[in-house]
């Protein structure tokens, strides 16, 4: 649900304290983009938000796909242009339908350009029904994202189909075209052979190699952004893994439980190699990006506690900014994995944080920490849009510690953030993925109640 009162207060709050130097007007960003410095309301704000963000995977494409580039850099080349990552796909997939739904894409070219997708998914290589974690755009081959990850990628795969499910359901009543077009999309699901990934083990395995096999060796285990796998893989009405892997695999037997407080906040679970300080926020976004835990609870966690208490301490963390960086604090606060001033890096706190804010971390944690979020969005665009803002929104990180301001995008972070500031308005990708009857078949299988929606 949309609250108006929480983002009106944020938005006064904020215009209050400014102290922007910027005139309210227009503005002509570096790369030819305008950046309005007024909206009618705060929803036509969010539009504006989401209809750039969005952008990414509309405009931004993979010609040849339709799907997402893994990145697109507008200050240095990217030798990878035709590259396209079949997780952050999913998440765009997620950010089509919310176009389409709110009349920022033309129904009939979204539904083209998911015909075009499904078309390419289908002929492209695939392992055991499952993507690899890239593909060549051009050819749909395989392209390898490391010596021995040349198969399928389990976890990716299971981010891209979750979005395809969600446009399943969106036009599975729609015109004739549009049936076809989720039915070609139940295929594709039905064809993933998830049984096949448990390697004859009580645990789902991230890889598989027609050459290296399970030399990869990654079991997924809890608690990380792989939750979804298993949900997908429980709801399989072809290919199904048994119950018994969920709570031996992922849930350690029970030991997935935690005692451990992040600034006064229960943690619940375990958060992998993070026991004691909480994990990069985007494992907060990338199994519940479809999956709704603001309404899901099992015998090991409250995942609306799991997912709040997960953004919530990142926040607390940067405004306590016990490393003293430039600019943290209570507007200006997010760390997840991204762009780094020394590479790519999976910032968290007290791990591997270098003075680096990542927008996608606060903003798409939106349906948890709205008044954070907000006032962060609110920091982000109109104190320092000048130089974090370009064609597809927010870039991917920033310091200002450093005087860090590049102009680059990857996938996984922009196209997450307006299907997550969506399901914060109307639940739509929440809604679309848990209608989904295999789903709650799934989520009953492994033990999950599904409570009442809770204003938050």
């Amino acid at each position: 649900m949309y609250h108006n009162t929480i983002i009106l207060f944020c938005f006064l709050v904020f215009l209050s304290g400014c102290n922007s130097s910027h005139s309210r007007e227009t503005f002509q960003d570096t790369t030819g983009n305008t950046r309005p410095m007024k909206f009618t309301s705060e929803e036509a704000f969010l539009d504006f938000i989401q209809k750039h963000h969005l952008n990414y995977m509309w405009e931004g494409a993979e010609p040849h796909s339709g799907l997402a580039r893994e990145r697109i850099h507008i200050d240095i080349p990217s030798n990878d242009s035709s590259t396209v990552t079949t997780g952050g796909s999913g998440f765009g997939i997620c950010g089509l339908l919310v176009g389409i739904d709110r009349g920022f894409i033309p129904r009939d070219e979204g539904v083209a350009r998911f015909e075009k997708i499904v078309n390419y998914l289908a002929k492209a290589d695939r392992f055991h029904g499952v993507w690899p974690h890239w593909l060549d755009g051009p050819t749909g081959r395989v392209k390898p994202f490391g010596q021995k990850d040349n198969g399928g990628d389990l976890v990716e795969s299971a981010f891209l189909i979750q979005g395809l499910l969600c446009a399943r359901q969106y036009f599975k009543e729609g015109s004739p075209a549009e049936k076809l077009l989720a039915s070609r999309i139940d295929t594709l699901w039905r064809e993933m052979e998830w049984d096949w990934y448990l390697n004859g083990q009580d645990v789902l395995f991230w890889h598989w190699s027609p050459q290296y096999e399970w030399e990869m060796n990654f079991p997924l285990e809890g608690y990380n952004e792989c939750l979804i796998t298993y949900i997908l893989g429980a709801s399989s009405p072809t290919h199904p893994i048994p119950a018994s892997a969920y709570h031996n695999g992922w849930a350690r037997k029970g030991l997935i439980k935690s005692d451990s407080c992040v600034y006064g906040l229960p943690l619940i679970l375990k958060h992998n190699g993070a026991e004691n300080s909480g994990g990069p926020l985007f494992w907060a976004h990338y199994s519940y990006l479809c999956l709704n835990p603001m309404i899901l609870h099992d015998q090991y966690a409250d995942y609306r506690l799991v997912t709040r208490n997960h953004a919530l301490s990142n926040y607390r963390y940067c405004v306590d900014n016990p490393e003293g960086f430039a600019g943290y604090g209570k507007n200006c606060w997010g760390l997840t994995a991204g762009y780094s001033t020394n590479g790519y890096k999976a910032h968290a706190p007290f791990r591997d944080d270098c003075g680096v804010i990542t927008p996608t971390a606060a903003l798409s944690s939106i349906p948890y920490t709205p008044q954070e979020s907000l006032a962060a969005l609110n920091y982000f665009y109109y104190q320092l849009g000048d130089s974090i803002w370009g064609k597809y929104g927010f870039y991917d990180g920033f310091s200002l510690q450093d005087n860090w301001f590049p102009k680059r995008y990857l996938a996984i972070d922009q196209c997450t953030i307006a299907p997550m500031i969506e399901n914060f308005r109307s639940g739509l990708i929440w809604n679309l993925f848990m209608s989904c009857p295999e789903i709650q078949h799934g989520l009953k299988r492994l033990g999950f109640s599904i409570d009442q929606p809770q204003n938050r």
